[in-house]
C-alpha cells in the first residue's frame, strides 16, 4: 500500500499585538529608546533584545479610555485588522506598565473611581488616578512574523516621548520581570546588540529619521508569496 504524502502544515494565525517605542533625548541630541532583554525561557524571541509589548487582550477591546487616538493614527491602523485601532494603542501601554512599571498617562480625578468597574487589566493602572494617553501615541510601524514560525503576530509599533511618562522614566521597579535589563539605549548602541530582525528595522528607521529623513507614513513588513514585501500605510 503507498503511503500518502504528508499534508503542508497550516500556517499559523498572526496574534494582534502592540509594541511602544518610547523615545528620550539625551544631552548631546542623540535619541535613546527604552528596552530591555526577554527572559531565556520565553516562547517568543528567547534572550532577545526588544521593545515592550505584548498581545492585544480582551480587556483592550472592551475597555473604554477617556483620551482618544488622533483621527489619522486610527484611520491607518483599522487597515486590513481585525482588532480596533483603540484596543491595539491600548495593548501597548498596558503592556508597557506591566512589563516596565511606566505608566503613560494623565492625572485625572475620576480615573481611581473608575477602577472598580474596569476590565481586570486595566484596574491597576486606572487605580494610580492616571488615564491612559492614547494621544500621545503616533503609529510608527507594522510587522507580521514569518509564516514558517509557529508563533506568529501582527505587530504595531507604537512611538511616544518620555515625556509622556508618569513619574520616574528610570525606575523599573513595578515591572514584572518579564523583560530584564531594562534600560534607555541610544539607538546605535541597541543596533550593536544583535535584535531581533525587525527590531533592527525599526531601529534603521528611527535613526534614519532621527538623521532628518521625512517619513511619508508607517512603513508596513510582511511576507507573501514566498517573499518580503515592504508597503506604506
Amino acid at each position: 500500500m503507498t503511503e500518502a504524502p504528508d499534508a503542508p502544515a497550516e500556517e499559523a494565525t498572526p496574534r494582534d499585538a502592540a509594541t511602544l517605542v518610547l523615545l528620550r533625548q539625551n544631552e548631546d541630541g542623540v535619541p535613546s529608546v527604552l528596552m530591555g532583554r526577554r527572559g531565556g525561557g520565553a516562547r517568543f524571541m528567547p534572550s532577545k533584545i526588544v521593545f515592550p509589548g505584548g498581545a492585544v487582550d480582551p480587556d483592550d477591546e472592551i475597555f473604554a479610555p477617556a483620551r482618544a487616538l488622533s483621527p489619522d493614527c486610527a484611520r491607518r491602523l483599522s487597515e486590513e485588522s481585525a482588532a480596533s485601532p483603540q484596543a491595539l494603542a491600548l495593548a501597548a501601554l498596558r503592556e508597557t506598565f506591566e512589563e516596565t512599571g511606566l505608566l503613560i498617562g494623565a492625572p485625572d480625578p475620576a480615573a481611581a473611581a473608575r477602577a472598580a468597574d474596569a476590565p481586570p487589566g486595566w484596574r491597576d493602572f486606572l487605580s494610580r488616578g492616571l488615564e491612559p494617553r492614547l494621544d500621545a501615541l503616533s503609529f510608527f510601524f507594522r510587522a507580521v512574523t514569518p509564516p514558517q514560525l509557529k508563533l506568529r503576530f501582527d505587530a504595531r509599533f507604537f512611538l511616544a516621548d518620555v515625556s509622556n511618562v508618569h513619574g520616574d522614566p528610570d525606575d523599573f521597579s513595578g515591572g514584572s520581570g518579564e523583560l530584564i535589563d531594562l534600560a534607555w539605549l541610544p539607538v546605535a548602541e541597541a543596533q550593536a546588540m544583535e535584535p531581533p530582525f525587525i527590531t533592527g528595522v525599526v531601529l534603521a528607521e528611527l535613526a534614519a529619521r532621527a538623521s532628518g529623513r521625512k517619513a511619508p507614513g508607517a512603513p508596513f513588513f510582511r511576507h507573501e508569496g514566498g517573499r518580503s514585501r515592504f508597503e506604506i500605510l
